[in-house]
């Protein structure tokens, strides 16, 4: 607070005119009392450098020694002869070459996963858990999933699960976060919900309104629709859903989704909600899509606000035999964005993988799904701003998935809570090849990658 409360008496008088020398000492003294000012200032915000108080020292001498009539500029003023400040650009992060793939670990259950991490950064590592989960619906067949999901909480390993309508098991895992939280433990676990009805999704395409009115429709209609027992502070909200490159009108909608994910995210995030954007379908969308100026700001704002703002993406292979299938281009796509995010100074933004398998409706026998989700789980691990992917589907309809799916749940387990991954922190270049699975025989590399990017089903299915 300033002190109105003159130091000393004010003269009554008319002042008295002061002579060349006196102007010039005190405006000496002005000038030392300004840079000193500055000097502070500077230390209070940490920004002193070791040669500042010999700099200081040479400026005040030469004011000292000025000749008669000299009179220092003084900061901000007319007389202030430094150029005006222009913003600096912020400088692009420093990008390693490509990171070394992850080592995958092996080991009989229980597993001390806070002892081996604290063993693998002692070796400048870190260490990432299995991020395959499952993918719930309304109904369908998930048996033994709450087994599932007590197992993975017990050894300490993440659970990712996304569901669409079913309120039920993501309200199960949020009880059991509730448990660890009042326990003083934590376990990062991670929970999608997301609603399917037409009438969600209908404010963005309709065209009559802008991006961002879309947005604040879209929004309040979904977020007044969650499931009241679902907590805001542990589950991830999806609005959209496979809404494609191009929209209803046949235009390109890259600009027009950029700007709806920016403003619903940060709506989101003014009411303290998490919001997942775009969920985009396996395939799409291009790498150029990412570059375009709309989709770049919603991507930094997603990147500085990775507790509460995500990309969601579907991952398919679109063949039963072969995960890798088409590989980066469909499993694995995912690095484009993080090639983009990287070529813009973004930080490498959340990512959860609501949707990922083979064929929208059946899965691998579990020995092959198991290898499939062995190799898929190596390649996330060496991302950890990726989260997790949901397994396609233990929901119903879509040729009883579930039934197969369901299989899956307890090796899935198994192979959770006996297997994790060392990996080198930090940003490297992207190299999808490091990480290219080899085709089984049955399939050449000609035929998988000639072959175009088709599109797995229609958007309104959840």
């Amino acid at each position: 607070m300033r002190n109105t409360t003159p130091a000393h008496p004010q003269p009554t008088g008319r002042p008295r005119a002061l002579s060349g020398r006196q102007l010039v000492a005190l405006a000496t003294v002005v000038f030392v009392a300004v840079l000193l000012s500055l000097v502070v200032a500077c230390r209070g915000l940490g920004i002193e450098s070791a040669s500042s108080t010999a700099e200081f020292q040479v400026v005040s001498e030469a004011a000292i020694s000025a000749p008669l009539g000299y009179i220092p500029a003084a900061f901000g003023s007319p007389l202030d002869p430094t150029a005006t400040p222009t913003a600096t650009p912020a400088p692009t992060p420093q990008i390693d070459p490509p990171l070394p793939a992850p080592t995958v670990v092996v080991a009989v259950p229980p597993i001390d996963f806070d002892a081996a991490r604290e063993e693998a950064q002692a070796k400048g590592l870190d260490l990432a858990f299995v991020k395959i989960g499952f993918h719930t619906g309304p109904g369908g067949n998930a048996q033994g999933i709450g087994d599932y999901f007590r197992k993975l909480n017990d050894a300490g390993v993440p659970i990712f699960l996304k569901s669409a309508d079913a309120a039920g098991p993501v309200y199960e895992v949020q009880q059991i976060m509730k448990a660890n939280e009042a326990a003083g433990r934590f376990v990062d676990h991670t929970l999608v919900f997301r609603l399917t009805d037409a009438r969600y999704e209908a404010p963005f395409y309709n065209r009559a309104l802008s991006p961002e009115e879309a947005a604040a429709v879209s929004w309040q209609l979904n977020r007044d629709s969650i499931p009241r027992e679902l907590d805001k502070k542990y589950v991830w909200f999806e609005t959209l859903n496979e809404p494609g490159r191009y929209g209803d009108d046949g235009k390109l909608q890259i600009e027009r989704l950029g700007r709806f994910s920016l403003a619903t995210a940060k709506l989101a995030v003014a009411e303290g909600y998490r919001y997942a954007g775009l969920s985009w379908s396996t395939g799409v969308p291009e790498a150029e899509d990412w570059e375009d100026p709309a989709m770049l700001e919603f991507l930094r704002y997603a990147g500085e606000h990775p507790d509460q703002v995500a990309v969601a993406l579907h991952e398919y292979s679109l063949v039963n035999e072969y995960i890798g299938n088409a590989y980066p281009y469909l499993v694995g796509r995912f690095q484009a964005l993080f090639d983009v995010c990287d070529k813009y100074g973004i930080p490498r933004p959340t990512v959860l993988i609501t949707e990922w398998g083979w064929e929208y409706d059946s899965v691998p026998e579990p020995a092959q799904a198991l290898e499939d989700i062995a190799w898929a789980s190596w390649l996330y691990a060496a991302y950890p701003t990726v989260k997790g992917a949901a397994i396609w589907y233990l929901g119903p309809q879509f040729g009883g998935i579930a039934n197969e799916a369901q299989r899956l749940i307890a090796p899935l387990g198994d192979y959770a809570v006996s297997h994790y991954f060392l990996y080198t922190p930090g940003i490297g270049q992207i190299d999808a090849e490091i990480f290219r699975p080899h085709p089984p025989t049955l399939l050449g590399e000609e035929a998988i990658l000639s072959a175009p990017t088709p599109f797995p089903r229609p958007r309104s299915i959840p």
